[in-house]
């Protein structure tokens, strides 16, 4: 069991009630329609998987990072969505929606999730080069929490490796806005 952040499939966007997002789906075309802004169709994630990954650390570091480096705005945003869309928004919004994990659906595009996190990838000067990139399922978790990031991070010592946990936030949040844009599909936790 846990919080999962998830790629949102085509079939499983279009499903209403409880095993689907049909509903916000609705709601999420029906806000962007009332802001002049053509309706989210659901894109097709790669044959080979999805992305998920297991938001199991504490994220105490994270969220300290997040404090010094982003406006009290920016935080809330990127700490706050429970919907990352693949597309860009002028400003983040409200869906009546809740979930197991908040009340209301907040509502963020992934070109600037990724922007923000690509800002604390660099505050972290994070290794981007060895931090797993091909988007498999718990890619990210295992290579953070199975020994491998311990391993690079004795080997490319530097400030992302005082702190892998917040190492691992930052990259899990840069990956899922890429993933988000790369395939065309919306993120939310599970």
């Amino acid at each position: 069991m846990g919080v999962y952040l998830v790629s949102v499939s085509a079939e499983d966007w279009s499903v209403p009630g409880e095993d689907g997002h049909g509903d916000v789906a609705h709601a999420l075309n029906a806000e962007l329609a009332r802001r002049g802004l053509p309706p989210y169709e659901a894109g097709r994630p790669e044959a080979s998987g999805w992305f998920e990954e297991k938001m199991s650390p504490s994220m105490d570091g994270f969220d300290r990072l997040c404090r010094a480096q982003l406006t009290p705005e920016e935080h809330r945003n990127l700490l706050g969505w429970t919907l990352l869309v693949p597309f860009a928004l002028e400003e983040s919004f409200e869906l009546p929606f809740g979930s197991a994990y908040a009340d209301e659906t907040l509502v963020v595009g992934a070109p600037y999730v990724l922007a923000l996190a690509e800002r604390l990838a660099e505050a972290l000067a994070l290794p981007l080069d060895l931090i797993p990139a091909t988007f498999g399922n718990l890619e990210l978790t295992l290579w953070f929490l199975e020994g491998e990031g311990e391993k690079a991070a004795a080997a490319r010592p530097g400030p992302w490796a005082h702190d892998l946990a917040t190492a691992f936030y930052t990259a899990v949040y840069l990956r899922a806005a890429q993933y988000s844009l790369r395939h065309g599909c919306a993120m939310t936790y599970s």
